[in-house]
């Protein structure tokens, strides 16, 4: 049987073909070729694929909402404002209707929510709006992680987290949410179980990207102002130190987890580190400022786009060498890919989404 070199290790196309369907090509012998642009009142910093047939784009304060779309359609389905009445939860303290500003997303295992972050909370009390530069001394105000109901489309819950939260994910095993806090320093950890926050964990300057392992037992979060990925085991909440290089962004495993992909911003590369081994594997120069990373359901190729090149770039794991360079849009944010259709969407900042199938 041929053999492929994927994620840093030999993967047959057997397997491969039972990840993705049989009829499916291996992503890496793909290209990516652009069949929509989407426009409309959004302002989109980031775009996530359920996988099960639905795409959010994350529209900042710029327009203060969540566009949800049909994957396979690519039209609108439902616009999602931002606000809430954070006294309805519980949160007594706050008066009156509050505007978010949402920045990432994450859906539960289960496909019944959609959970976001907000860079920052608009409202009666709250003064201090979130910034780039800062730290938790700066003062800036905390900020809310908001619940959507997808059988409704209507925000459920709220939950506290820490100032400028960027990066959401969900445990595998639907027990923990992550929240990593820009200007706190800190990833809050959340019960779904309690809905309360279970530990607040310490990370360094600027912490961003958070990818969890299948087994739901370590989160890597990257500390994109220092030059480590953080290894939290889940269970006490300690943790290791990875190496992996100045600014790390965005962070993806590979299907097997056994080789960690992380974006170096400032160098424009992206890099696999092995992590059996704790070494780097290889890493490739992609463009200018590399930002969001997405990895295609079979781990044969990554998306990344590169923010001051225009670009959203393939590259094979098989080799980390780019295979396809697109010029995309003016300031591309935010990628994902559906495996769904086996395409990429490509947030672009300025207000439109790019969609592309890889053929």
């Amino acid at each position: 049987m041929r053999k492929l070199i994927a994620s840093g290790i030999a993967i047959s196309a057997l397997v491969l073909s039972q990840q993705t369907g049989a009829a499916d090509p291996i992503s890496s012998q793909t290209q990516m070729v652009l069949v929509k642009t989407i426009t409309g009142a959004i302002s989109p910093k980031s775009v996530l694929a359920s996988n099960s047939g639905l795409i959010s784009a994350h529209n900042m304060m710029y327009n203060h909402s969540v566009t949800i779309y049909d994957a396979k359609t690519f039209e609108l389905t439902k616009t999602i404002p931002d606000s809430v009445v954070l006294s309805d939860f519980g949160f007594s303290k706050y008066s009156g209707v509050y505007k978010g500003a949402p920045v990432e997303g994450a859906y539960s295992p289960d496909g019944k929510y959609l959970y976001f972050t907000n860079y920052a909370m608009y409202g009666k009390g709250l003064k201090k709006e979130g910034h780039d530069t800062c730290s938790p001394s700066s003062g800036y105000d905390k900020s809310f992680l908001s619940r959507v109901d997808l059988s409704t489309f209507a925000i459920d819950a709220v939950y506290p987290v820490g100032a400028v939260p960027k990066v959401v994910k969900v445990t595998p095993d639907n027990k923990h949410i992550l929240v990593s806090n820009w200007c706190s320093y800190t990833v809050t950890v959340i019960s779904t179980e309690t809905q309360k926050t279970v530990a607040d964990v310490k990370i360094g300057r600027y912490p961003r990207g958070i990818s969890i392992s299948s087994d739901s037992a370590f989160a890597y979060v990257a500390e994109m102002g220092g030059k480590n990925v953080h290894k939290i085991d889940l269970g006490d909440f300690s943790q290791t130190l990875i190496p992996i290089g100045t600014n790390p962004r965005a962070l993806e495993l590979s299907p097997d987890g056994k080789t960690l992909y992380a974006t170096l911003n400032l160098s424009g590369k992206v890099i696999a580190w092995d992590l059996e081994n704790n070494k780097a594997i290889k890493s490739v120069t992609t463009g200018k400022s590399a930002r969001s990373l997405a990895i295609a359901s079979d781990g044969s190729a990554l998306f990344v786009v590169n923010f001051r090149s225009s670009t959203v770039s393939k590259v094979a794991t098989s080799t980390m060498k780019v295979i396809q360079t697109v010029k995309v849009c003016s300031e591309p944010i935010g990628v994902t890919y559906d495996s769904s259709t086996s395409n990429t969407w490509v947030a672009c900042y300025g207000g439109s989404i790019k969609v592309f199938a890889n053929r």
